[in-house]
């Protein structure tokens, strides 16, 4: 096996702001490496979890123009999924594509390289099949589409694989919907009036997302945050009981045709719990452009042979840009 291509080094924003929205939110968003360069938007999963500063260091920084936004409801946007009057009525899949392309325009961008982890990499298929003009490229990992398999698989399939803990997990909703859509049941928990009720069910939450992972610690330490939890669980909860709000099933896999034409990178991990439905092998066998790395030690997350396929794509496209200019 080659040796890891290492993480470029981190760049601090040159500016940032709060974009505003019509419907009340303030978009954060910043913009770091090179001005003149190739612009990349980088979208975070959960869907709730906000950027991070790691996800910088995919870039060569001078030579991208390195795009972050933290989605509504997360990170530094406003308000905060955490805070219970926040309706999110407004935070749905249309209401983001839609945020996407209101920043590209705010930032003066035509076309860009859309990078997405988990959640992440479910929005940057669905903005590239809805706006295939406005995107250079895609490079994703921990690969996701919404399906209801996929949604049934980590909140109920991986069950058998992990039984104490499903156990526990299936316990914190009420009797009558433990054989029932339980991240419905445990979005209905998130919006309880007893403020007890909602810290609980979003800690039980969260321990069942670490149980899940391969060699994971207890929490993550982004977990024991209360108001990162609340907001991330609230936001993971009414995406997922939702369809992802796409109006069907698999709409990302029957609608592949449309990212034809798009050259795209698939980076995964072979232990990720995502693969047991398959969805990452359809969605390449049915887009052409793409090309898949599977990581056999890989989980749900870079380790370090799947960050250096994520660095090697970015370089390799901006390699295309500057021999295409």
């Amino acid at each position: 096996m080659p040796a890891p291509v290492p993480l470029h080094a981190d760049s601090a924003p040159y500016a940032h702001g709060h974009l505003p929205t019509d419907d009340g939110h303030e978009l954060y968003w910043e913009t770091c490496g090179n001005p003149a360069g190739l612009p990349a938007l980088v979208l975070h999963g959960g869907p709730g979890s906000g950027c991070s500063p790691r996800f910088r260091r995919y870039f060569d920084p001078a030579r991208y123009r390195i795009v972050l936004l933290d989605q509504r409801g997360a990170g530094r946007s406003r308000p905060h999924a955490s805070e219970p009057a926040h309706d999110l009525a407004t935070n749905t899949t249309p209401h983001l594509i839609a945020d996407l392309e209101a920043l590209r325009a705010h930032l003066g961008i035509d076309r860009w390289l859309v990078w997405g982890g988990s959640f992440g990499s479910f929005l940057g298929l669905r903005y590239a099949q809805l706006h295939p003009a406005r995107v250079r490229a895609l490079v994703l990992t921990g690969v996701a589409t919404g399906s209801r398999a996929e949604v049934e698989v980590l909140t109920r399939g991986l069950g058998r694989y992990f039984p104490e803990a499903f156990a526990r997990f299936r316990a914190g909703v009420p009797e009558a919907a433990r054989d029932g859509d339980l991240a419905a049941a445990y979005r209905d928990l998130l919006a309880s009036p007893d403020p007890a009720v909602r810290a609980l069910a979003a800690r039980d939450w969260t321990d069942w997302e670490t149980a899940i992972m391969p060699a994971a610690p207890r929490s993550e330490p982004r977990y024991e945050d209360p108001r990162f939890r609340l907001g991330f669980v609230r936001t993971v909860t009414h995406y997922w009981s939702h369809d992802h709000f796409l109006g069907g099933d698999e709409v990302i896999l029957r609608e592949a045709h449309r990212l034809h034409g798009i050259p795209g990178t698939l980076v995964q991990g072979l232990l990720d719990p995502g693969n047991l439905t398959g969805a990452v092998h359809r969605l390449a066998a049915a887009w052409p452009e793409a090309r898949l790395h599977v990581v056999n030690d890989g989980v749900h997350g870079a380790n370090a042979e799947m960050a250096g396929h994520l660095v090697a794509a970015t370089d390799h496209y901006a390699d295309e840009a500057e021999a295409a200019a």
